[in-house]
């Protein structure tokens, strides 16, 4: 098996300077913070340009429904930028998570409205949940049809206008689409330790059913797929912050004087920002892999999500704590976004399996041995 091409395409490199562009633009800093003080936290003109006028959520939709066409590789790119960004947008709820479940069921007729209107779906499983854990059970297939049950800090369910519901009948699990307006259906925000991507419980009451997506013979392998391309792409996410918090803060010490020198010509926080640098190229590496093997269907790419979860989610963290620090007084107010990236770093790592499940996954993937104890 040869080799697979870590480097970005031409195309790719296009799709970052378009986005890169209008996050600029569109999503600054300050225009992040003032979101967060307000009472809506996401950003619908900005979900709209980015999703629509320039076709991200189309990416992975097939051609025939109105997409793009593209390859993961592609959406890994916008994950990136969004990163750098912290962009209040839910894009990973809906054009990651979401659009696989459509895909993979071959739900052709809900595609395009996701891809061409802007429409918001997600995907209806705690935010923590990691593939390969079993089907959720907390929500049951009344013999009507209808679904029953409680799902708590769903991602991106607030903007959301259609929920995929993972449900167990008497046959067994399914998917099953439902309109966020039905009867019997509530989503109640909860407080959220990321500011940019909130999480809300949602609650299903005797709830029609818009469409079954999948039955018991492929229900169960959709929901790992899904989960294990959102881990994979996730990735991809907290190196864009990784790289945003190492470039402001080299920046910062660039110009900050202390005792007649600027701070960043001292040897100590040198050799800091040399280790933070070689973690972000490593997790580069990491994430472009993961991207590059669930876009070609390698049969590596169980272990390539793994090891760009165990490094991608601790080296955001870091890199996020660094920034915060290195910035002195000002990296603890609130007016710097410094801390908007350490909470989404720590919220990610948290997200679709923590960098400890997925060592013990790699772990398994490879044969040997977990932790002991």
């Amino acid at each position: 098996m040869s080799a697979p091409d870590l480097l970005y395409s031409e195309i790719e490199e296009e799709l970052r300077s378009s986005v890169r562009s209008l996050l600029a633009d569109h999503c600054p800093p300050s225009a992040v913070l003032a979101r967060c003080e307000g009472s809506e936290p996401y950003d619908p003109g900005l979900w709209r340009s980015l999703a629509v006028e320039l076709g991200a959520a189309a990416l992975q939709v097939p051609e025939e429904f109105g997409g793009a066409g593209a390859s993961l590789r592609e959406t890994a790119v916008v994950l990136e930028e969004l990163g750098r960004s912290a962009a209040p947008v839910p894009f990973l709820g809906s054009a990651v998570l979401a659009t696989t479940v459509l895909v993979e069921c071959g739900a052709g007729e809900l595609l395009p409205a996701l891809a061409e209107d802007g429409r918001v779906a997600v995907l209806a499983v705690p935010f923590s949940t990691a593939p390969g854990t079993g089907f959720p059970t907390g929500v049951r297939v009344g013999g009507d049809g209808s679904l029953s049950g409680r799902v708590t800090s769903v991602a991106d369910a607030l903007p959301a206008s259609l929920l995929l519901v993972p449900a167990v009948g008497g046959d067994g699990p399914g998917l099953y689409a439902v309109e966020v307006e039905a009867a019997g259906l509530t989503v109640v925000r909860r407080t959220s330790l990321d500011l940019t991507r909130q999480l809300a419980d949602v609650t299903l009451q005797d709830v029609p059913v818009v469409r079954r997506l999948a039955g018991p013979g492929t229900a169960a392998a959709v929901l790992d797929r899904a989960l294990l391309t959102g881990a994979g792409l996730l990735a991809s996410e907290q190196l864009g912050i990784a790289e945003w918090c190492l470039a402001t803060t080299v920046a910062y010490l660039k110009e900050r004087r202390q005792f007649g020198r600027t701070l960043g010509s001292f040897q100590a926080l040198k050799h800091r920002l040399a280790d933070l640098w070689l973690e972000t190229v490593q997790a580069r590496a990491a994430a472009r892999y993961a991207a590059d093997a669930l876009a070609s269907g390698s049969p590596d790419t169980a272990v390539a999500v793994a090891v760009a979860q165990a490094h991608c989610g601790a080296l955001a963290v870091r890199a996020a704590e660094e920034c915060i620090q290195l910035h002195g007084g000002i990296g603890m107010t609130w007016e710097h976004p410094a801390h908007l990236y350490l909470k989404r770093a720590k919220a990610d790592q948290l997200a679709l399996g923590t960098p400890g499940f997925h060592r013990n996954a790699l772990a398994g993937a490879v044969d040997l041995p977990g932790p002991v104890g």
